[in-house]
C-alpha cells in the first residue's frame, strides 16, 4: 500500500512509520518530510495531496491543542485545537477522500483524555471527543467503500517527560504499542471504530 502519514516526525508518528513501513510505502508529511503539509492550511492540504497523488490510506498522527487550567482558558485557546487536531483531521478527510483509492482508509488520532480527562486539559478533551465523533459519523457517509478509524492511546511513554506531572496514575502506552492499533486499521476491514490503547 501507499500511505499518507501526517506527523511522521513526531513520536507517535516515527512508531507508526516503523510499524507500517516494513510493509507499505510510506510518504511522510509535516512541517518535515517527504511533503511539506500544515493541516490547519486546507490549502496547504490540497497541494500535499496534489503531489502525492492517489494513495491507499491516510493516517494522521499529528494535531496541537493548549493545555492550561480551564479559569485561564479563552476563546481563543481553544481556537488552537479546534482549528489544527480537529479541522486538520476532518480537511484531512474532506480533501483527502477524492485522492484515496476505492476502499482504501482513513485513521485519525484522538488520545484518553475524551473520555478520562486531567486538569489542564478540557481542551484535549473537547477535542479528541469531536474527532472521535466524527469519525463514527463520517463512516457511514464515506463513499466508494472509504473506511475510516481513529486511534486512542494514552499517555506515550516517551512523552511522559514532559507530561508526567498531568497524568498521574496513568500507565503509559509505547508508541510501538500504539502503532500497533494503526495497522490493526490501515490492514484490517473495519470501520467507524475508536481503537482504545491503554
Amino acid at each position: 500500500m501507499k500511505i499518507l502519514l501526517v506527523g511522521a516526525s513526531g513520536v507517535l508518528g516515527t512508531a507508526v512509520a516503523a510499524e507500517l513501513g516494513a510493509r507499505h510505502d510510506i510518504i511522510r508529511a509535516g512541517r518535515t518530510g517527504d511533503v511539506q503539509i500544515d493541516i490547519r492550511d486546507p490549502a496547504s492540504i490540497r497541494a500535499a495531496f496534489e503531489q502525492v497523488g492517489t494513495c491507499d490510506a491516510v493516517i494522521s498522527a499529528a494535531g496541537k491543542v493548549k493545555f492550561a487550567p480551564l479559569p485561564e482558558m479563552t476563546a481563543e485557546d481553544y481556537a488552537i485545537g479546534i482549528a489544527d487536531k480537529l479541522m486538520g483531521q476532518v480537511n484531512l478527510v474532506l480533501i483527502g477522500k477524492d485522492f484515496v483509492t476505492d476502499g482504501g482508509s482513513f485513521t485519525l488520532t484522538t488520545g484518553v483524555l475524551a473520555h478520562d480527562p486531567i486538569r489542564k486539559g478540557s481542551s484535549a478533551s473537547m477535542v479528541n471527543g469531536a474527532v472521535d465523533s466524527f469519525v463514527k459519523a463520517a463512516a457511514i457517509e464515506l463513499p466508494r467503500g472509504l473506511r475510516i478509524n481513529s486511534v486512542s492511546p494514552g499517555v506515550l511513554l516517551e512523552s511522559m517527560g514532559g507530561y508526567a506531572p498531568f497524568f498521574r496514575g496513568h500507565e503509559p502506552v509505547p508508541a510501538a504499542r500504539a502503532a500497533l492499533a494503526f495497522s490493526k486499521s490501515v490492514e484490517g476491514a473495519l470501520t467507524g471504530q475508536v481503537f482504545s490503547v491503554l
